[in-house]
């Protein structure tokens, strides 16, 4: 672990920052509403002083994209500057494109400040989790994720294995028809049994009619979540299916920004907030929104999916630290098995429980030969 630490007021200067774009074949091909998935992507970000950062972009797709745009407009801007002003170095990679924050260019930012933190964990000699000056979890709870939208005899499998590997939580992806998922619904709950916690993510599947018969077979059925339901645009549409169907609404993967969990969380419609910190800007803005939500009583649930070992560990180290956390994300792809020393967290978990990272920084050791073979050429 090349962790160099620094005085109070030595500068920690940037001399390079590149970019991995990476694809992966996934153990078993991901169904959702959206489709099959059999292959995704990511853009693993290092960024070097005399110790090397690394950070993660969710680049499900075209990863090579946001290479090129760290390359051309976010390296030029963090070249010889001070690693330590992690602040600073946000806003002025944000101001590398005009118009409202969002896209790949906060994707792409998330990377950075990921690998900015990485940094500044390994100068103090502190966990990422110690230095956000958290509540001290040194276990968090997560959830398996997920019994695919598969038929039911497949699904059956899925189930009784997260069951088998210990976990007492378990989401369950969710698509049309109606009348199938909530046949779906039902028979999960039956087989689980009422010991086993169950929640739903529909992947914007439905219109708001869809949603709300969909949520009260889910509230009939005791699950304790109802995911991204809609779609991210539709808040008028979040706001009418709470008023109509019991069963608690998660969503914010799709957000980037704090600004844009505003609406949601400050009128409670959002029982849990579920940003992803590949995607919303890294650990400072993921931060930003979490605290926003524990102000207005609304719990934060990272968000991994099929990401990488950098997301679930920079996820772990805000779960850790944040005091509205209620439960992480915990799945099994190459990208988490392959790309460093630390075990993927549906490996390490017992029971439903995971520990924290505890050496500097991040608190893992990237194997860049798993890089070399997994990189795009």
């Amino acid at each position: 672990m090349d962790s160099v630490q620094h005085s109070a007021g030595q500068a920690i200067l940037i001399s390079d920052v590149i970019a991995h774009p990476l694809n992966q074949t996934l153990p078993k091909p991901t169904v959702t509403s959206w489709g099959t998935y059999h292959k995704v992507s990511m853009l693993l970000v290092e960024v070097r002083t005399d110790a090397v950062g690394v950070g993660e972009v969710l680049a499900r797709f075209s990863p090579k994209a946001y290479a090129e745009l760290i390359e051309t407009s976010l390296k030029p801007r963090l070249i010889g500057q001070d690693a330590r002003n992690i602040g600073a170095l946000w806003q002025s990679m944000r101001r590398s494109l005009s118009g409202r924050a969002g896209g790949m260019l906060i994707e792409a930012i998330a990377g950075v400040d990921i690998a900015l933190w990485d940094i500044m964990g390994k100068a103090a000699g502190m966990p990422i989790a110690k230095l956000l000056g958290g509540i001290g979890r040194e276990t968090i709870d997560v959830y398996a994720a997920a019994v695919n939208w598969v038929d039911d005899a497949e699904a059956d499998r899925e189930l009784e294995r997260y069951i088998g590997e210990g976990f007492p939580r378990i989401k369950v992806k969710m698509a049309n028809p109606v009348k199938e998922a909530c046949r779906r619904i039902e028979r999960l709950r039956k087989r689980a049994g009422d010991d086993i916690e169950l929640c739903v993510d529909a992947n914007w599947a439905y219109d708001l009619d869809q949603a709300i018969e969909v949520g009260r077979a889910l509230s009939a059925n005791g699950y304790f979540w109802f995911e991204e339901p809609l779609a991210p645009e539709n808040e008028q549409g979040y706001q009418e299916l709470r008023k109509r169907c019991d069963v608690p609404l998660a969503a914010g993967e799709s957000n980037f920004t704090a600004d844009q969990t505003q609406r949601l969380v400050a009128n409670r419609t959002l029982s849990i907030l579920q940003p992803d910190v590949a995607r919303a800007g890294g650990i400072s803005e993921t931060r930003r929104m979490a605290d926003y939500a524990a102000l207005h009583d609304v719990a934060y649930a990272p968000h991994i999916g099929m990401s990488g070992i950098i997301c679930e560990t920079a996820s772990a180290h805000l779960a850790a630290a944040l005091p509205n956390f209620r439960v992480m994300e915990c799945d099994l792809s190459p990208f988490k098995r392959d790309l460093a020393d630390l075990a993927p967290g549906c490996l390490r978990q017992k029971n439903g429980q995971l520990d924290v990272p505890t050496r500097p920084g991040l608190g893992i050791e990237i194997d860049w030969e798993a890089v070399k073979r997994l990189r795009i050429q």
